[in-house]
């Protein structure tokens, strides 16, 4: 019996799951897509690189995704036993709300556990080659990392600078300067133009440039005859519009899938991260001990070699400010004012560079804790999800729906925050990565409890019977209809 039972209850529970889980996983991806677009757009990428970037970029979302599922089929599954009345039937033949929920508490258990699986062994991997990719594609198109009025020897071959950068993937380009690097056996050739714009080329190894209104510049250094070259040392071309493709397969060829950066802790596991924070421990703790040590040279030079040194001569007192001449006395005045904002802008700068330190420690700290954290998130959801359910006893996706997304929002939202406070230094990295589930746990139990003892917790007859009193303090009595 209890195995027909259990059986029963897991396959309503994955029914909605699955189609739960496929509608929020394309709705996060959907997000993805349209922070990341204009990444994709004017890159000749191909259909196929366009999908697998985008299947690294979302196995992150699973992270929030699965406890969302859970959440929500858990509250759909026991709201519908609770609507077609079969909740109260099982309940009935003798059964308890707990042993109706151990098979769908086992399934939850193991849910978590894959998702620590997940977190800590594919998604470092996914978030490594999701990384290189987009550093890659951002290298295949040289005219959007072009910075205006500077040379840049991103193409091959050429040192270009351009004095203005318009449109909107930085096609249109004013005041072109192009020179070719040849050795000295090579003819040296330099391209001035008004105006240019880049087109894509037909062969994506090649950038295509349409210059307007310009002059090529040309040293010939190809004829081994030393009396030619001195008769024609050089020659200008106008041209009103040339067509330059500049090739850039050493660029393409890097491949997208090759791993430029590796020392991202986001492409660590769980284990390897303790090395990590140990490491970034250790180096905080040198660079705040140096910051210190300068501070205190800024201070005062003495300070640094006081215990070191013995000093030959009795030190004289620093004198007081009314003995002084007041020529003097403004002279000290003004160079301890210069020295005390040198201090305070000194100090702002080091305390903007102590905060980024800690973000970025807290961050590692964080990370780590969250691929544990989340699982556990998984098993609070369910015990809230469950417990709703038999108590709202409603199915379908109308009241579970709103409900699931409330609780969603809350535990989001307190992430959030928790995760601000901490980069800001304003919260310990280790409370931050389990508060939203401490905060839930207490909430997930009480509801689990009132679940267990038949509550009628969503009753509104019974608040307003507990609220009558107090209603009727701001009432006026009516006199009986009859009695008019």
């Amino acid at each position: 019996m209890f195995k027909k039972l259990d059986g029963y209850v897991i396959k309503s529970f994955f029914g909605p799951f699955l189609f739960i889980f496929s509608v929020l996983f394309f709705i996060f991806v959907v997000n993805i897509i349209w922070i990341q677009l204009a990444q994709f757009t004017g890159k000749g990428l191909s259909y196929w690189e366009i999908l697998k970037l985008l299947a690294y970029l979302s196995v992150k979302v699973v992270q929030l995704v699965l406890p969302l599922t859970i959440l929500l089929s858990s509250i759909m599954t026991f709201g519908d036993f609770g609507e077609r009345y079969e909740l109260a039937a099982m309940k009935a033949a003798g059964i308890s709300l707990t042993r109706i929920m151990l098979p769908l508490f086992g399934v939850t258990v193991m849910l978590s556990f894959f998702l620590f699986l997940f977190s800590n062994n594919v998604i470092p991997d996914f978030q490594r080659k999701a990384k290189n990719m987009l550093y890659n594609i951002a290298a295949t198109k040289p005219a959007l990392n072009f910075t205006p009025g500077q040379f840049i020897n991103q193409i091959p071959g050429y040192s270009v600078k351009f004095d203005e950068i318009s449109g909107e993937n930085g096609e249109n380009i004013k005041g072109v300067f192009i020179h070719k690097m040849a050795n000295s056996y090579e003819s040296q050739q330099s391209i001035v133009a008004e105006k240019g714009k880049f087109v894509q080329a037909d062969n994506r190894n090649y950038l295509k440039l349409i210059l307007h209104n310009g002059h090529i510049f040309e040293e010939n250094l190809s004829n081994a005859d030393y009396f030619q070259r001195l008769r024609q040392p050089d020659q200008t071309i106008k041209f009103d519009t040339l067509v330059s493709h500049f090739n850039i397969s050493e660029i393409i060829n890097n491949a997208l899938e090759a791993e430029q950066i590796t020392d991202d802790y986001s492409f660590q596991n769980f284990i390897e991260l303790n090395s990590t924070i140990s490491k970034a421990q250790k180096e905080n703790s040198n660079i705040i001990e140096n910051l210190t040590n300068e501070l205190v040279n800024q201070t005062s030079g003495y300070l640094s070699y006081i215990d070191k040194v013995q000093p030959k001569t009795q030190i004289k007192p620093i004198p007081k400010t009314d003995t002084l001449k007041p020529q003097k006395k403004q002279e000290m005045l003004l160079y301890a004012y210069t020295k005390i904002e040198g201090l305070k802008n000194l100090n702002e700068s080091k305390k903007t560079q102590v905060k980024e330190l800690h973000s970025y420690y807290s961050r590692i700290i964080m990370y780590q804790q969250r691929i544990f954290a989340y699982s556990v998130t998984c098993i609070i959801f369910f015990l809230i999800g469950s417990s709703l359910g038999s108590i709202i006893r409603k199915g379908g996706l109308g009241l579970p729906v709103v409900i699931a997304i409330v609780v969603f929002i809350i535990f989001y939202i307190l992430n959030l925050s928790v995760e601000n406070m901490a980069w800001a230094g304003e919260m310990d990295p280790y409370l931050a990565s389990w508060l939203p589930n401490m905060v839930l746990f207490p909430f997930g139990a009480w509801l689990t409890y009132k679940a267990l003892t038949d509550s009628q917790l969503f009753d509104i007859e019974k608040y307003r019977s507990m609220l009558k009193p107090v209603i009727q303090l701001f009432q006026k009595n009516k006199e009986h209809q009859r009695y008019r």
